[in-house]
């Protein structure tokens, strides 16, 4: 079942790529590979797919991710920008799964959740970043493929940890209201 695009969706998008920018610049480096780091920015965009699903992820990812490299770095890195949308439009096609809305975001949706992300970041990252790399800004195919890789391990340790305890208390927020609203 697709679910309705509408307004909540479209304020998702807003509120979720102004998070995206602002979180850009925080960040823990990985000092292993050059111009790698932890963002919590990833688990912010990964909620949001969780909750609101492919589109609002996507968009979440493309705009957030192009509009902090364009305000922070003076230009925009697209083979990076690209696998972002994609780790975004992966979890969101699982979202109705994820039962997050319902209040029934559980042990076993985030087991759930977590082997969707670990399988969107792998291709995200593994394969997408280092090859748009190699094609777009021809880059040495070690280097970005040592990066990716530590994007991905980055990525999914950021997203399995804040992404998750996100998606809890948020499901557990709105189950919450929704007894109330069924009980009042």
């Amino acid at each position: 079942m697709i679910k309705k695009f509408g307004i909540r969706e479209v304020v998702a998008i807003g509120i979720g790529t102004a998070l995206f920018v602002v979180l850009t610049e925080v960040m823990i480096p990985l000092v292993i590979v050059p111009n790698t780091a932890l963002q919590p920015r990833m688990a912010i965009m990964a909620f949001l797919s969780a909750v609101f699903g492919p589109i609002v992820g996507g968009v979440v990812g493309l705009l957030g991710h192009a509009l902090g490299d364009a305000m922070f770095y003076g230009s925009i890195w697209w083979s990076w920008v690209i696998p972002e949308a994609i780790v975004g439009v992966g979890i969101g096609l699982f979202a109705p799964r994820f039962k997050v809305m319902s209040g029934g975001f559980d042990g076993k949706a985030c087991v759930l959740f977590n082997i969707v992300q670990v399988i969107a970041n792998a291709v995200a990252w593994i394969i997408c970043a280092p090859i748009l790399d190699i094609l777009i800004y021809k880059e040495p195919a070690n280097k970005v493929f040592a990066q990716g890789l530590w994007a991905f391990i980055g990525d999914i340790v950021i997203i399995g940890i804040l992404g998750s305890i996100l998606m809890f208390a948020y499901s557990k927020v709105t189950g919450s209201s929704s007894t109330l609203k069924k009980e009042g």
